[in-house]
């Protein structure tokens, strides 16, 4: 089972409102985005949490209209008590980094404006960001990059991570090895949608394919994927490290000083920042999957936000594998997720 396969079975749908939901297609500064909100108006004195949620795909493929990420977002509407904002950011390709995150990063800037969020019965103190895999990517970079905004009015209270997606200058860790054919996202996969999400030019596939696009200008940030010293023993397996190769994308060197700008950029890569960077983020949840080749990065994230003094909720699936918790919809509906749906909704009711 691939992942155009889960795509063509989670089809994408017109969201609708029920009895429980209103459902609102709208633009929040000129971004398309999907607005759940409780049916049930809140009291005068009764203020809502809100989550914003960015969809994964790879930044390539998805839609917050597929009928995973609705039913998603009306269980959060529901158990939560939630407002929830799910983001429909541009995709690569024909758009490339760093728009993704710019849609997503204009959305929250939009949305944390107290005179918006009073609008929605919105509590200041209690907003989240979250995501999964490539969305879990946007969030962690939302979440760094809104503690260097001046005058910001509102400050995010959490950030959930879903088997995120980290880093690219290294990809061959451990993970990447042990589950590189691992359905539902093969190596070749994730490496295509870092390609494609970066550039056209198909030199960056093959040269991310042998794990040498790192060049004397990405070589300085290579300590920050060290997985020999970020990543807990258990998980080394059988691996043994060694530093990727620097050897550069074969090409002009316009496109190659494009590149490694793109490859270290913290908007891409969040874990390739300074304990600095990292010491002043939100409570973060981060949850990873034993067959997942992005697992690693999730891992290596947590001990980084952990060493830095954030609070961390770290909740790791022995028996999970990378899109699980997508699979919640027949005729693809799996236990383990909804075991992870209710303990990431836990999460939420605790943490926000």
């Amino acid at each position: 089972m691939g992942v155009m396969y889960f795509i063509t079975l989670a089809e994408e749908i017109a969201p609708v409102s029920d009895k429980h939901v209103k459902v609102t297609e709208m633009k929040l500064d000129g971004v398309d985005v999907l607005l759940y909100e409780p049916k049930q108006q809140a009291g005068d004195h009764d203020l809502r949490r809100a989550i914003i949620y960015f969809h994964g795909g790879g930044w390539c493929l998805g839609s917050s209209r597929m009928s995973p990420y609705d039913l998603l977002a009306r269980t959060m509407v529901t158990e939560v008590d939630a407002v929830v904002l799910s983001v429909e950011y541009r995709l690569a390709p024909p758009h490339h980094f760093p728009v993704a995150y710019e849609d997503v990063y204009r959305v929250v800037k939009h949305f944390l404006q107290k005179g918006v969020l009073a609008q929605y019965s919105v509590d200041p103190e209690r907003v989240a960001v979250s995501g999964d895999s490539a969305g879990g990517n946007l969030a962690a970079a939302v979440s760094q990059q809104l503690q260097k905004e001046p005058g910001l009015q509102v400050k995010l209270k959490a950030q959930a991570l879903l088997y995120p997606v980290t880093q690219a200058l290294d990809l061959n860790t451990p993970s990447y090895q042990q589950n590189q054919d691992m359905p539902i996202l093969t190596r070749t996969l994730m490496v295509r949608f870092w390609s494609e999400y970066f550039t056209s030019d198909k030199a960056l596939f093959r040269a991310m394919m042998t794990n040498t696009h790192n060049s004397p200008e990405t070589s300085s940030l290579l300590k920050f994927v060290n997985w020999s010293t970020f990543l807990p023993e258990a998980y080394h397996r059988k691996y043994n490290y060694s530093a990727p190769a620097i050897d550069g994308v074969k090409g002009g060197a316009a496109l190659k000083n494009r590149l490694s700008r793109s490859f270290t950029d913290p908007r891409a890569s969040p874990l390739l920042v300074p304990d600095s960077a990292l010491r002043s983020l939100p409570k973060a949840y981060v949850l990873t999957c034993e067959y997942d080749v992005l697992r690693d990065d999730g891992l290596m994230y947590v001990t980084r936000l952990r060493a830095a003094g954030v609070e961390v909720t770290h909740e790791h699936y022995d028996t999970g594998f990378h899109g699980a918790l997508m699979f919640n919809t027949w005729p693809t509906e799996f236990l383990i997720a909804r075991r992870m749906t209710d303990n990431y909704i836990e999460w939420l009711k605790q943490n926000l």
